[in-house]
């Protein structure tokens, strides 16, 4: 951070990586009247270009179309990339610059750039960003990390991307990350529990039908558990719940609430919400179950059990009680 990091009108910002997060905040950005330079190796969606954005072929070229003081937003994927792109930006950059990562980048990995472009007089901050890519589009949360000057030169633009009270300066550097890291677990957390509420109402069916898209619609309303995230559970309910069979069962991740997890375990802070729904969404892409088979082995070892489903044993299961003229011919326990 530089002592000549001024605050700045909320007017103009360039970004770079103009994907969906990226792309939306430009879009969001243009349509509140922002002068938005954006720049992506890939070519930039029409509608941007037709709505104003001024588009850059080259980084160095992003800065040259900024003035100053600037602000650079990265949403790029979290990992080389982003030191890449920092580099290659931060020589462009002047005194007064602000460089953001918006990314969901560790928060480690961002403490350690921001040390590395503090060397260079570039101010650095990590900026979490959630609403996914509806609050990107119409208005997001902001988590920012950094020294505070800095900070204090990217807020009135944050804002103005932001829903109201969506922005928070979380701390120095690393904090935002942190924050938005946190948020990814707790998030982990309430999308197993909501999946697992409605694998349930969907296994009661065959004893007392449910009207499960009403009863999801109600849970909206004045419930303990409404949220954005039964919002959207109620939506997508309504429009896949009759072929919720042909909806693929591996769940896909970025990887960063693994590092979460690792956290806790070196501060001996128990997190076993967090932790189970990453064991869980990692159980959803284990196609050979080997454990299971393990498990089958042992169990058919030590006493005698089946392998595979036996639908006499299923039937004893469910009833509650073993069939007593049957008894002697009963599955070991």
């Amino acid at each position: 951070m530089t002592s000549e990091t001024q605050p700045r009108n909320a007017r103009q910002l360039g970004i770079v990586g103009l994907g969906r997060m990226g792309g939306n905040l430009a879009a969001q950005a243009l349509e509140k009247g922002l002068d938005v330079v954006g720049h992506d190796p890939h070519a930039a969606p029409h509608e941007l270009r037709h709505a104003g954005l001024r588009l850059a072929d080259k980084l160095s070229a992003l800065c040259e179309a900024l003035e100053p003081p600037r602000l650079v937003l990265l949403y790029v994927p979290a990992g080389p990339v982003v030191d890449k792109v920092l580099d290659e930006v931060a020589q462009q950059l002047e005194p007064g610059d602000v460089l953001a990562d918006g990314g969901n980048s560790y928060w480690r990995d961002s403490q350690a750039r921001a040390r590395r472009l503090a060397a260079k007089g570039v101010a650095f901050l990590d900026v979490g960003t959630s609403g996914g890519l509806d609050g990107a589009r119409h208005g997001a949360c902001f988590m920012a990390g950094g020294e505070s000057q800095a900070v204090a030169a990217a807020e009135p633009l944050l804002r103005t991307l932001a829903v109201p009270d969506g922005f928070v300066h979380a701390g120095r550097s690393g904090a935002g990350h942190l924050a938005k890291l946190v948020h990814n677990g707790i998030e982990f957390g309430m999308l197993q529990a909501l999946g697992e509420g409605l694998a349930l109402l969907e296994a009661y069916q065959g004893e007392i039908p449910l009207d499960i898209s009403q009863v999801l619609r109600s849970w909206r309303h004045g419930s303990v558990i409404r949220s954005w995230l039964v919002d959207l559970l109620h939506a997508a309910y309504e429009a896949h719940g009759d072929k919720l069979g042909e909806i693929p069962s591996y769940v896909e991740d970025t990887g960063e609430v693994n590092r979460l997890v690792s956290d806790a375990l070196e501060l001996e802070q128990p997190i076993p919400v967090i932790s189970q729904s990453v064991m869980q969404l990692f159980t959803s892409r284990d196609e050979q179950r080997n454990w299971a088979r393990a498990i089958a082995l042992m169990r058919h070892a030590f006493g005698g059990h089946p392998y595979g489903a036996d639908p006499r044993i299923r039937d004893e299961r469910h009833s509650g009680r073993v069939n007593v003229p049957e008894y002697s011919s009963a599955s070991p326990s």
